[in-house]
């Protein structure tokens, strides 16, 4: 290590010293400042931490989507706006199965066109054990499972003769087999869910939890055996699976070419359905959560700048105090810049002090946020390092003008203070 190096390592050292000095010195004072750098740091690591928690989550849920699929519905995905705002999509026309046999017909990129009709709300029943009314009972055509990648962790799948024909069986998530199955083997057992009875024989692998709503509540039957007993009212959904990455948008371009003229829709004319896709979702989701961090910004904005006058006041009054300390040190040879990097390094460690207490709060308090959402815990580095930029600036900026008034006091001045 040169001497420089050493020089300036050494220089730090004594002035972090000082400072942590200063502030066990001035407790009420020095914790009144660093309150409103903690404050300031706090409000916007505790907003970003929820934030990225509840987002992780989510990226997870609509990972399940397939970044490779989207779906066509009736409905937008994210509903906004009051009573009037939803009139237009109400007016539109269901979408039907036959217009989902059409599509395929017309299009040649996907590799599966999937259709699905759901009902929640229901009780399945197998012997004296029932599951809460909370279970969704899907109707899937065969391509769903492929869409979906439906994935069998005990007996088997449903068979394209299983749909073709209606026959009554069904899979399963593990919520309603460990509800009903705890003690014996569920396939090939009967149970009853709403108007049908069903031959279980196979239970899908597990899905997981999203905000603490579990994706593993549901019976899947065949879409033919769904239509035989509810029909075809109401609007399905579509999904549709691309080649791969690349071919994405050509696939979507030709599947709402397709789309407009299955459903006439004029030239020039807005779609009479929507396009949901794993990016969508995502956008919708940031564009909600982006008057959150604004807010956060604001309140953190206002926080620092009064915190930053406090250190100011805080380094103000140390220069005052040390005036005659500042006199020796001149009148021995220190120069400017020793004397005036001393106090900004001062006033730097201060906020870091202050910015670290809100970063610890900031983090520890989003991720009881995130628990209480039921979403995954995170660390948010890249906001900690911001943070930790943040109050190395507060510092700077606001200890520069005692750092140079420190450095220009006039040595023999300075020496005759009392």
């Amino acid at each position: 290590m040169n001497k420089g190096l050493e020089k300036a390592v050494f220089q730090f050292v004594e002035s972090s010293k000082m400072a942590l000095d200063s502030l066990k010195s001035n407790k009420l004072r020095s914790s009144l400042t660093l309150l409103g750098i903690a404050i300031g740091l706090f409000s916007i690591i505790i907003v970003m931490t929820a934030i990225g928690a509840v987002q992780n989550s989510v990226e997870d849920a609509f990972s399940q989507l397939g970044k490779n699929n989207f779906y066509i519905q009736k409905w937008p995905a994210v509903r906004m706006g009051g009573p009037g705002s939803w009139r237009k999509y109400r007016r539109r026309k269901d979408i039907t199965i036959k217009q989902a046999k059409r599509l395929k017909e017309m299009t040649k990129l996907p590799l599966a066109i999937g259709v699905t009709k759901s009902r929640g709300g229901k009780v399945v029943r197998f012997g004296s054990n029932k599951t809460n009314p909370d279970v969704t009972l899907s109707g899937y055509n065969y391509d769903q499972l492929l869409v979906n990648d439906i994935q069998i962790t005990e007996g088997r799948n449903l068979t394209k003769q299983d749909i073709q024909i209606g026959r009554r069986v069904c899979i399963i998530g593990q919520d309603v087999k460990n509800k009903l199955f705890s003690n014996i083997d569920p396939i090939g057992q009967t149970i009853k869910a709403d108007k049908f009875v069903l031959q279980v024989v196979g239970v899908v692998k597990k899905q997981g939890a999203v905000f603490g709503s579990s994706q593993d509540n549901f019976v899947i039957i065949p879409l033919t055996l769904f239509t035989k007993v509810y029909g075809n009212r109401g609007s399905v959904t579509i999904s549709v699976k691309a080649p791969n990455s690349k071919l994405f948008q050509a696939t979507m371009d030709e599947v709402i070419g397709a789309m407009r003229t299955i459903r006439k829709v004029q030239p020039g004319k807005d779609n009479d359905f929507e396009i949901v896709t794993y990016d969508e979702l995502i956008s919708q989701f940031n564009s909600l959560t982006k008057y959150f961090k604004i807010g956060a910004g604001v309140v953190a904005f206002i926080a620092l700048i009064a915190a930053g006058i406090g250190i100011m006041n805080i380094m103000l009054v140390s220069v005052t105090e040390r005036t005659k300390e500042i006199g020796i040190r001149k009148a021995i040879g220190a120069q400017k810049t020793i004397i005036r990097s001393q106090f900004i390094i001062e006033a730097t460690v201060l906020s870091w002090v202050g910015g670290m207490i809100g970063i610890v709060l900031g983090v520890f308090g989003g991720n009881i946020v995130a628990l209480f959402l039921k979403a995954k815990i995170v660390l948010p580095i890249d906001w900690i390092v911001i943070g930790f930029l943040v109050t190395t600036t507060v510092g700077v900026l606001f200890g520069f003008y005692p750092a140079m008034k420190a450095s220009n006091l006039d040595p023999i001045e300075a020496l005759r203070y009392e």
